[in-house]
């Protein structure tokens, strides 16, 4: 079994004592969000554990604690862009945050760390100039602690558009999502880093 921890909150950053615990205690019970009355339990031993994917934009709280994984690979999908406390209110410094990347690659290995640069968006104050310079420093810090980095534009779903009300968006074609992914696969390559698109067309 693949463990997603976890898509629905970031539990490395604000419950990772709580995940630990269920770890040492060998299982945890999962709520269906889509039927309350659905409830699961799941088998944390190493026997039916196979890797355990952490989904987060700050692991620091988890890290004295990732020792006690034991024998379960873990995989960390870092979350790293370069937007301001206006959409990231919750996080440390940008720099603090590449030093915590490098950081957690000493712990795991740079073959288990993705950086996620997404989503992408574009307003007067996030330009694709901001996105390619963010993205460049960011790079620049993190060459040599990951092999892959991942990239994605906003997708405008239901609960997107909820969370980021009172924020603009511009709606973006297919030749400027391609324009400005070039630009960002070019500073990948040479920083030693293979780009992939999530989810994106073509």
């Amino acid at each position: 079994m693949i463990l997603s921890v976890s898509r629905r909150t970031d539990i490395p950053q604000f419950y990772s004592d709580w995940f630990f615990n269920r770890l040492k205690e060998g299982y945890l019970y999962v709520k269906n969000p889509m039927n309350s009355h659905q409830i699961s339990r799941i088998d944390l031993s190493p026997e039916q554990v196979e890797l355990i994917v952490f989904w987060t934009k700050n692991p620091e709280p988890m890290l004295e604690r990732i020792h006690e994984l034991g024998d379960i690979p873990c995989y960390i999908q870092f979350t790293l862009t370069g937007y301001g406390r206006d959409i990231e209110p919750g996080l440390p410094d940008k720099r603090h945050m590449t030093d915590v990347f490098r950081k957690t690659t000493e712990l795991v290995g740079k073959d288990r760390m993705v950086w996620r640069y997404d989503p992408i968006f574009l307003n007067d104050r996030y330009r694709e100039e901001y996105h390619f310079h963010a993205f460049e420093e960011i790079a620049k810090g993190v060459c040599g602690s990951a092999e892959k980095v991942v990239i994605s534009f906003l997708d405008q779903y239901g609960k997107t558009v909820r969370n980021m009300r009172g924020i603009s968006v511009e709606e973006l074609d297919e030749e400027r999502m391609l324009k400005l992914s070039g630009r960002l696969a070019a500073v990948a390559g040479t920083y030693g880093l293979k780009i992939e698109a999530c989810a994106e067309k073509g």
